[in-house]
């Protein structure tokens, strides 16, 4: 609420890489997009990502560039590096707004809500609110205390407190309405942002929401797109299995880490979920067996136990069950509370699937001068090495004409009569084969060291 008695809803979105359906949704839901641009870093990869969200949305844009009272601050530079993505603002002749303005000295504050009342005056932004409500679902929990929680904006219509609402595949009768403030309300007009209670089960984030006449009518709506859902579901769980099936025809059998993610709000959930499947090569991937909102309960510990998965809560905790039950089954269960701790263990996880590369390291070549045959022992070359060095324990390979006869290791490396941990380049020396005898005069000995490196992703 301003001074002058006007009312502006701010949806803020994460400027974190993972939240990259977040600010889609963001920019379906709002009517006009401001997006925020550090002075001192200028245009950033999710700035980009934003600006094509508000594109896709036709949504008009206000640009912020914050940070102005910083040191090495450039507004200039954010301005003329927005060009590169068909950005002009007014000082260069365009018709997008910006604002130079700083959060931290409260610089520029005011101007930013003069000109979004001005751009909703241009647009003639209204709504009715003597209807129905619709609107969309920003945000949806499972509170302890209260059951699901929705957190609803109003597009059009009011919502009341005994309105049948159907949000997504889910339905229910609004028991209570709280704004932002926490304060319990009647109702909620255009515009206005609540939490709602009432609801069968948690929505999706991103659902839209309606008010319905009937719960016979809910039931039906809801049933419906659950049956949707569903279908869909198992529709592109069929299809990866086939093409899964093609992979491993042609490249081998691709490690699947499976995880079971709960959150305390559909947000981070779907943040997670993204961000854990950009990590999967053709070798090794995450495999999300489940993903919700709210604690960790002892049937996501069974199916975890079932499937050889790990539980990952974020923000929530298992009850005294579940964690009795995992303890017993064996079923890791792992606490977060930033997203890039989970990116980075599971990533770690990943690697240490990934087959470790193998990889020879040529130590030296010998050329066999004379066979000798050992009573006790059996044949034994006389050698000198000709290139590098030969070690005792390396592999080995016996080439006869270029072409390799034998690969093998070393039972003996000699020096005179004395067995020796080392030969080098230009010295004579006594080998002999492990299971193998036959070496002629002129043959050649490779030595070779295998290494095994293990790959990181």
């Amino acid at each position: 609420m301003l001074q002058n008695g006007a009312k502006i809803t701010f949806l803020d979105t994460p400027g974190h890489a993972a939240f990259t359906a977040m600010r889609a949704r963001g920019a379906k839901v709002t009517d006009i997009v401001i997006l925020v641009v550090a002075a001192d870093d200028g245009v950033m990869p999710q700035t980009v990502e934003a600006i094509a969200h508000a594109k896709a949305a036709h949504v008009p844009l206000i640009i912020a560039i914050n940070k102005v009272d910083k040191g090495d601050a450039d507004p200039m530079r954010v301005k003329t590096e927005l060009l590169q993505h068909e950005i002009q603002v007014e000082d260069l002749g365009g018709e997008t707004i910006s604002v130079e303005v700083s959060a931290k000295k409260k610089i520029g504050l005011e101007k930013l809500e003069e000109l979004i009342l001005l751009q909703a005056e241009v647009l003639d932004l209204k709504a009715n609110p003597n209807r129905s409500a619709e609107g969309a679902i920003i945000e949806a929990k499972l509170d302890r205390g209260r059951g699901p929680v929705a957190t609803a904006l109003v597009s059009r219509g009011t919502l009341k407190v005994g309105d049948i609402m159907v949000a997504g595949s889910e339905w229910g009768r609004v028991r209570l309405l709280q704004n932002e403030r926490g304060e319990t309300v009647q109702s909620a007009g255009p515009a206005m942002p609540v939490e709602v209670l009432g609801l069968s089960a948690a929505p999706e984030a991103g659902d839209e929401f309606a008010v319905v006449d009937s719960e016979a009518r809910a039931r039906e709506i809801t049933e419906y797109r659950a049956r949707k859902r569903r279908e869909a579901r198992q529709a592109t769980t069929s299809r990866q299995t086939l093409d899964q099936l093609l992979k491993t025809r042609t490249a081998g059998e691709k490690k699947l880490l499976p995880l079971v993610i709960k959150a305390d709000v559909q947000g981070s959930a779907e943040a997670i979920q993204g961000a854990l499947m950009k990590l999967g090569t053709d070798e090794v991937g995450a495999q999300v067996l489940q993903s919700g909102v709210g604690g960790i309960t002892e049937s996501d510990v069974i199916l975890a136990h079932a499937s050889g998965a790990a539980i990952i809560g974020f923000n929530v905790r298992a009850d005294k069950q579940s964690r009795e039950r995992a303890k017993r089954d064996g079923v890791d269960i792992r606490y977060y509370n930033i997203i890039y701790n989970v990116v980075d263990d599971v990533k770690a996880a990943l690697s240490g699937m990934l087959a470790p590369e193998v990889r020879e390291k040529f130590l030296g070549n010998a050329e066999i001068l004379e066979v000798f045959t050992i009573s006790k022992v059996g044949k034994v070359a006389g050698c000198r090495v000709s290139e590098g060095v030969v070690r005792r324990g390396a592999k080995v390979r016996l080439i006869r004409d270029h072409v390799v006869i034998h690969e093998g290791e070393l039972s003996t490396l000699k020096r005179f009569k004395d067995e020796v941990r080392e030969v080098q380049n230009g010295q004579e020396c006594g080998m002999a084969f492990t299971n193998y005898q036959d070496m002629q005069k002129g043959d050649v000995i490779e030595a070779f060291e295998v290494e095994t490196i293990q790959r990181a992703l």
